[in-house]
């Protein structure tokens, strides 16, 4: 095969275009994987419609940051097929999970291992073409990371959903069977981080989730409770017994999610945001020293961050979470569906 296949943002908002260019030629420690499977994210969608939701009226506007036309896609995983004349490790036939989070290199957050926090990324799938394509050009080996005994549509979930809700979960503070872990949506992110709490925190966390219908499946991934957010007398009642909690960490990032989670936590508790649907909140700033309340944001996570929750996972510590397995040509409807709120767990496309 001399070429590949990818579905490109050509306008944002629009339909993605398929597309079909060579090969490309490889240098230095560049590798080139056949994808097998890739993840589809609420990032992806925010990137494809060309703006995030700041609230008030107010929006982030991606169209200058964002060269069209771009291939999506970040969650991704799949089988080395060239490599580069500097690679020494990677192999032609290695089935590999990409860590998409690059940096520049340079600068002291990538040296110091922060290279999803880089000003200046190369991260895949956002500033330069990701996995919704059947090949995927990866920077330098040392991003591959080897997934054996975990199915491949599971393992390129861990690129970001897993990713992110184990990096999330480092951050809790407090928590322990008197002082509960609350975990707000019970989406694709926020399954993940109920499955991994137990061995990441020590507790089985209580989830808040608006939509009934993802109840059983945040019950199945191992909650203690689920609750309406919505609900003023489910929140009084999760007051009374527990007193607040001591980390919130909420993966839908609203106005109404962030302000539950703000208002159910307990004197010196944490709130960890994640999620980016959008919105604005008004925070009473004395409520911040005199609860001693910590507000902190989550950005995935780091490379070694990837290789030990991959390593949790192998040793048999992580459940599986609900997959729908869709064909790359199908890629338009997934990213659809995950507008309308018709995803539980995740959708992972294979060319």
């Amino acid at each position: 095969m001399t070429t590949m296949r990818s579905f490109k943002v050509t306008e944002f908002g629009k339909p993605l275009t398929e597309t079909e260019q060579d090969l490309p030629e490889l240098t230095g420690a560049q590798v080139l994987v056949k994808v097998g499977s890739c993840g589809v994210c609420h990032s992806d969608l925010h990137l494809w419609e060309g703006h995030f939701d700041l609230g008030g009226g107010h929006k982030m506007d991606l169209s200058q940051a964002l060269r069209l036309p771009h291939t999506l896609g970040h969650e991704i995983a799949g089988t080395v097929v060239a490599v580069g004349p500097d690679v020494k490790d990677a192999k032609v036939g290695d089935r590999r999970l990409v860590y998409p989070w690059i940096g520049c290199g340079k600068c002291a957050l990538c040296a110091a291992g922060k290279e999803h926090l880089c000003s200046r990324p190369l991260a895949l799938g956002t500033a330069i073409d990701g996995g919704f394509s059947d090949h995927v050009v990866v920077p330098n080996e040392r991003y591959l990371v080897d997934f054996t005994g975990i199915p491949e549509e599971l393992a390129c979930t861990y690129a970001c959903s897993g990713l992110t809700a184990y990096s999330a979960l480092n951050k809790a503070e407090g928590v322990a069977e008197d002082s509960p872990l609350l975990i707000i949506g019970a989406g694709g992110v926020g399954l993940a981080a109920v499955q991994l709490a137990k061995d990441v925190c020590g507790v089985a966390p209580v989830v808040a989730e608006i939509d009934k219908s993802k109840w059983d499946a945040a019950k199945e991934a191992g909650a203690a409770d689920v609750i309406d957010p919505s609900d003023k007398e489910a929140r009084k009642a999760f007051m009374k017994a527990t007193g607040g909690a001591a980390t919130v960490i909420d993966f839908v990032g609203a106005q109404a999610s962030a302000e539950f989670g703000m208002g159910v936590l307990r004197k010196g508790g944490k709130m960890v945001m994640v999620g980016l649907f959008g919105g604005a909140m008004t925070i009473s700033l004395p409520i911040l020293p005199l609860k001693a309340i910590t507000l902190e944001g989550a950005y995935v996570g780091s490379l070694e961050e990837l290789k030990q929750l991959v390593a949790l996972a192998q040793s048999g510590k992580q459940s599986e979470i609900p997959v729908n397995v869709r064909p790359l040509d199908e890629v338009q409807e997934a990213l659809d569906a995950l507008r309308d709120g018709k995803v539980v767990g995740r959708s992972v496309l294979q060319p």
